[in-house]
């Protein structure tokens, strides 16, 4: 007598813990904790509260890692058609439900929120929240699929842990701090649209408006080299209104001006190549930014001069 076999069923994946931390973006979070840092000792160089700033460090990557994970859940049928994405944990059903990373990602960013509130001040708690809502409202929800001002306005989502930063270190949102933030806001469109010019085939095969034009690459990068320059006033305003000694003075202008000059050809030739070349500076960039706001720092605590 014949009989008939079922089909194997396939086994439901079980999520590891290296899924999960994918999902919160590493590299990300640890660069806005580090913006965070820098918004800290740009405030006031002379406070300095260990406890309040391992409570910073906390929330600040808590709330940065709930936010990664919204936006990975949010994003994840785009994910799933672009080449760049589509080995992410969601997209591949490595984690299931899906819906667990909505539920554990809402739960780290409330989390970040409402200790930073609580243990600093209303005010940390609030610029951790803004920068949250940014990215995984502003952006990631509303403007990601319908505007190329995307990344502009969802640049702010960055800037705000320079705020947390300066509530934290002084109960409100100083001068120097926001100087930084300024920066930083500035400093979002030329590294995203750098990785844009270079994968603008993949973005444009799923309809994502990533570039300032996407059918206009030269436009686009020649606007990429006009928001490098920005930098430049930018950093000049960071050492007008914060606390800021001659050598860390010198490296924030020094790391400006090496960003202009690693796009600069992007204005004539709007090669591969080069495009790398200005997404690749992008992230060191910043990263010797907030640095130099840092050495800055331990300067002015041992008495050395501002400019």
């Amino acid at each position: 007598m014949a009989t008939t076999s079922e089909p194997p069923v396939a086994p439901v994946p079980r999520p590891g813990w290296r899924d999960y931390a994918t999902l919160t973006k590493p590299g990300i979070t640890a660069l806005i904790v580090f913006v965070a840092v820098g918004g800290y000792f740009a405030a006031d160089p002379s406070a300095f509260d260990p406890v309040r700033f391992a409570v910073l460090l906390a929330t600040g990557t808590s709330a940065s890692a709930g936010a990664a994970m919204l936006n990975h859940f949010l994003d994840r049928d785009l994910d799933a058609k672009m080449k760049r994405t589509r080995h992410r944990p969601l997209p591949e059903a490595r984690i299931a439900p899906t819906s667990s990373a909505a539920v554990v990602g809402l739960g780290l960013l409330a989390l970040g929120v409402a200790v930073a509130s609580v243990l600093l001040n209303a005010l940390t708690g609030f610029s951790i929240l803004l920068g949250g809502l940014t990215y995984v409202v502003v952006y990631t929800l509303w403007l990601k699929r319908r505007s190329s001002w995307n990344i502009v306005v969802g640049g702010f989502a960055g800037s705000a842990p320079a705020l947390a930063g300066s509530a934290a270190a002084t109960g409100t949102w100083t001068h120097g701090a926001l100087a930084v933030a300024v920066l930083v806001f500035l400093w979002t469109p030329p590294h995203f649209w750098s990785l844009a010019l270079l994968l603008r085939d993949d973005y444009s095969s799923v309809g994502l408006p990533m570039l300032p034009r996407m059918d206009d690459p030269a436009y686009s990068a020649r606007i990429v080299v006009v928001s490098a320059a920005l930098l430049l006033p930018a950093t000049v305003l960071v050492i007008v209104l914060a606390p800021i000694t001659w050598p860390a003075a010198v490296a924030l202008l020094a790391v400006a001006a090496g960003f202009l000059l690693v796009t600069v050809p992007l204005w004539n030739r709007v090669e591969r190549p080069l495009a790398r070349r200005g997404f690749v500076y992008s992230g060191p960039y910043l990263l010797a930014v907030l640095l130099a706001l840092v050495a800055n720092w331990g300067l002015l605590r041992f008495g050395f001069p501002g400019v």
